[in-house]
C-alpha cells in the first residue's frame, strides 16, 4: 500500500514538504502525530490525526503517537484567541493513560509487531532541560523573525491591539520552539524522518523541519490533512452539547451512532473515506448503491456502523442500532428492556417525562386515571378513550387494547419507566419514584 496515494484518494491530503514521498519508498519509517492531553478522551476532531496514523501503519510504517504532557504545560496558540488553563503533571497522567486505551483500538502496540506503534510524552525528555540549557542549545538556533512569520503566531500578535484580545504570552510563543525540539527528539532517538497533523499545525511542523536542518544537518518532513468542515460550513465534530468524545462515559454509543447516522449524503461520502478503512472499490459501491435510493441512507449506516464498532464495539453497536429503531417506532418491549438507564435517557432525551409515586402503579391504577389525571400525558380521559378505540395507543412499543386492563408493576422497564406512545413518534414517559 503507497500511503500517499492512500491519504490522497481520501481527501486526508492537504500540504506536503517536497522529498516526502521518496522518503517513505524506506522500510518501516517512523512518523509522529502530537496528542493534546487536556482532556482524559480524544474526540472525534481527533480522528483524522489517528486515521493518518492507522493508514501508515497498515502501508508498513511505524505510527508514533507523543502525548504533549511538555507541550500541553503551555498551550498551541494556533486557532485560539486567547491562553487556555495549564494542567498539572497528575492530570496529564492521568489523561495519557485513558487516551492510550483509545488508541489501542486503532494503532497496534503489540511487542511481536515490527511496526509496533509508540505512545510517548514529550515531558520525558523536556523536563529534563533546564532554562538556560533550553534556550542556549536549542533556542540559539531559531531566530525570533523565523519565528513570528508564522501565521499562529501573526495572528495573535496582530490581534493585540483588540482591547478584547488578550495577545500572545512568551509561555506560548516559545511552543513551537518546544514543539519543534519534540521532532528533532525522535528524529535522533527514534530515526522518526515525518511529523503528520492537521493544515493548522503546518508552521508548528516546519519549525521541527528546520531545528532538525541547523542543528543535525538532518532532512525530515512534514504532512498536513485539511481541517474537516461540515458541508453547510459548520464546524465539524460538535453538537449542541459540545464535543462528541470517544468515551462512551462522555458521549454514549448512542449518541456517537446518531452523530454519524444524521450526517448528510455529501459529508457521509467524505467521512466514509476519512474514518473508515473500507478500499476505494467499497466506497464506490456504496455511493453508487446510496443514489439508486438515497432514501435508504446506506452511506450513512455504513458509516455509522464502520465507525461505532471500531471505537465501542459491536455489541454497543447494536444496541445504539435497536434504540434508534425504537425511537422511530419499530422497537420491541423486549428491545426496550435491553437499553441500560444511560442509552434509554438518551434515547427519549427531550420526551415529556411525568412523576408518579411507584406505590400508585404496584397498586394498580387505569389508564384513564394514569394519563389524564394523576399525569397530564393526555387532555382528557375521552381522548384517551379514542387512542385506544383507533388502536393509536401504545404503553412500552405494545398496542394497548384493553380500556380495562390495569397499568401495574409489569408494565415497568428497567422496574422504573412506562414508555406511552401516540401514535407513531409522540413519546411521553412515566417515571416512578
Amino acid at each position: 500500500m503507497n500511503f500517499i496515494e492512500e491519504v490522497k484518494w481520501r481527501g486526508m491530503l492537504h500540504n506536503i514538504m517536497p522529498g516526502t514521498e521518496e522518503i517513505l519508498k524506506e522500510k518501516n519509517v517512523a512518523a509522529y502525530v502530537g496528542i493534546d492531553p487536556t482532556a482524559d478522551s480524544l474526540h472525534i476532531g481527533h480522528l483524522v490525526s489517528v486515521m493518518l496514523l492507522k493508514h501508515f501503519q497498515r502501508a508498513g510504517h511505524r505510527p508514533v503517537a507523543v502525548i504533549g504532557g511538555a507541550t500541553g504545560m503551555i498551550g498551541d496558540p494556533s486557532g485560539k484567541s486567547e491562553e487556555r488553563n495549564l494542567l498539572t503533571l497528575d492530570t496529564i497522567k492521568h489523561n495519557q493513560e485513558a487516551i492510550k486505551k483509545q488508541l489501542e483500538k486503532f494503532l497496534d502496540f503489540s511487542e511481536d509487531k515490527e511496526n509496533k506503534a509508540l505512545l510517548l510524552n514529550n515531558y520525558d525528555w523536556m523536563s529534563k532541560f533546564s532554562f538556560l540549557d533550553f534556550i542556549r542549545d536549542v533556542g540559539k538556533h531559531i531566530t525570533v523573525n523565523y519565528m513570528i512569520a508564522k501565521d499562529s503566531v501573526k495572528k495573535r500578535m496582530n490581534a493585540s491591539g483588540d482591547k478584547d484580545a488578550e495577545g500572545l504570552s512568551f509561555t506560548e510563543f516559545s511552543y513551537q520552539l518546544v514543539q519543534g525540539y519534540d521532532f528533532l527528539h525522535l528524529y535522533k532517538e527514534h530515526n522518526c524522518k515525518l511529523q503528520m497533523g492537521g493544515s493548522d499545525q503546518w508552521g508548528n511542523i516546519t519549525t521541527g523541519t528546520e531545528l532538525i536542518r541547523r542543528m543535525l544537518q538532518g532532512k525530515a518532513y512534514a504532512l498536513t490533512s485539511p481541517l474537516i468542515t461540515k458541508s453547510d460550513g459548520k464546524k465539524f465534530g460538535k453538537t449542541e452539547k459540545g464535543n462528541i468524545w470517544l468515551d462512551p462515559e462522555k458521549t454514549s454509543p448512542y449518541e456517537f451512532y446518531q452523530f454519524w447516522i444524521n450526517t448528510g449524503d455529501d459529508d457521509a461520502e467524505k467521512y466514509l473515506k476519512i474514518f473508515t478503512i473500507l478500499n476505494k472499490d467499497e466506497i464506490e459501491n456504496l455511493v453508487k448503491e446510496h443514489k439508486e435510493a438515497p432514501h435508504t441512507r446506506i452511506l450513512q449506516k455504513k458509516l455509522a456502523e464502520e465507525i461505532t464498532v471500531m471505537v465501542h464495539g459491536k455489541t454497543a453497536y447494536d444496541t445504539a442500532v435497536t434504540a434508534s429503531q425504537i425511537l422511530f417506532g419499530k422497537g420491541t418491549k423486549e428491545q426496550l428492556e435491553t437499553l441500560d438507564e444511560k442509552t434509554f435517557n438518551d434515547v427519549f432525551e427531550g420526551v415529556p417525562h411525568f412523576t408518579v409515586k411507584k406505590e400508585i402503579i404496584e397498586k394498580g391504577i387505569n389508564i384513564f386515571d394514569l394519563t389524564a389525571e394523576i399525569t397530564p400525558v393526555f387532555k382528557s380521559k375521552g381522548e384517551v378513550r379514542r387512542l385506544i378505540k383507533d388502536k393509536g395507543l401504545s404503553i412500552n412499543m405494545e398496542k394497548f387494547l384493553n380500556p380495562d386492563e390495569p397499568i401495574n408493576k409489569k408494565h415497568l422497564i428497567n422496574d422504573k419507566y412506562i414508555v406511552i406512545r401516540q401514535g407513531k413518534k409522540k413519546y411521553s414517559i412515566i417515571i416512578t419514584e
